[in-house]
């Protein structure tokens, strides 16, 4: 087995420990500072020489702010002879732009791409890209790892009486009907309309929700805007219970408001971006073991995605 050391950035230091606990390895030291102007600094306070890193760094918000600390560390190591760097990105931002949908719009998880790479990294790992063709944006190993390993098990031991899987979107189904293969449910699709940025009106259920426990799945919550929506169609056409399942906690401006106060049930996310502990209804699950696991099989050439081969 390779030496290797783990080091963490300040965007989620708690889950990094957590990968370090799984894992018998103490995250490194690495002094991550700003400026008087904002400029940040970065100092590797350990030798990696001839070293395996892995930078656990979600680019949650303040995204800039994160992505910037990254790339600064990722030189850092490169410059102190680290032999591999290896980005964990437990939560990939700017992946929402990840193809043109309009004239002269940026492609902005493709830019990312190329600036970590830019940076140095020889490997991504992260965890449900926004979209599956983004792990194609990397000329290196990336590794986009199954939130759904996470809630399957939830799912299950919660024994509800009529489960059946929702997808909030057309563009979600393919997700969605990998839940549902997992746990042998039925599936119903939320057809919406997307008016602008962080809003949508939803607009009819492809499917039967009566007497149904609804559980909704996708790869991140925003604004909660569509999953409360979503959940007061479903529970108008006779959904006994609605719960959401959403790897990703961004849960930016109203979200936890909207969470606490509207009909959704009960929303289960990971611990990849960190989230209020005084957040009413909401579940979070660590996704540690999943990073852990995959770190040490990377380390040992094993197969990774035998994680996820039930």
């Amino acid at each position: 087995m390779s030496r290797y050391k783990i080091f963490s950035g300040t965007a989620n230091p708690e889950f990094a420990a957590k990968v370090g606990k799984y894992l018998g390895v103490p995250v490194s030291n690495a002094k991550c500072n700003s400026f008087s102007d904002g400029e940040m600094s970065v100092q590797i306070t350990e030798s990696v020489r001839g070293q395996d890193v892995f930078i656990i760094q979600p680019t949650c918000a303040p995204t800039n702010d994160n992505l910037m600390e990254l790339l600064i560390m990722v030189d850092a190591l490169k410059r102190s002879s680290a032999k591999s760097i290896s980005a964990v990105i437990p939560y990939y931002g700017y992946a929402r732009q990840d193809r043109k949908a309009a004239p002269r719009v940026p492609i902005t998880a493709k830019l990312v791409a190329d600036l970590l790479e830019a940076a140095g990294i020889t490997r991504v790992v992260t965890i449900d890209l926004h979209a599956a063709q983004i792990q194609g944006f990397f000329n290196i190993p990336a590794d986009n790892l199954f939130g759904s390993i996470l809630f399957v098990d939830y799912i299950k031991d919660k024994k509800l009486a009529n489960p059946i899987i929702a997808s909030p979107d057309i563009g979600g189904v393919a997700r969605a009907r990998s839940y549902a293969d997992k746990l042998g449910y039925d599936l119903v699709i939320v057809d919406k309309k997307r008016e602008k940025a962080n809003e949508s009106e939803v607009m009819n259920i492809i499917g039967d929700v009566e007497g149904k426990d609804v559980i909704l799945v996708d790869d991140m919550v925003d604004t909660a805007g569509t999953l409360v929506k979503a959940a007061e169609v479903l529970k108008k056409r006779g959904a006994t219970s609605v719960m959401a399942c959403c790897t990703h906690a961004v849960l930016s401006g109203p979200a936890y408001d909207r969470i606490a106060n509207g009909v959704l049930d009960e929303l289960i996310v990971s611990d990849t971006i960190p989230t209020r502990k005084d957040a009413k209804k909401i579940t979070v699950l660590t996704a540690s073991v999943i990073i852990g696991e995959t770190i040490r099989r990377i380390q040992n050439n094993e197969s990774v995605n035998s994680i996820f081969i039930a």
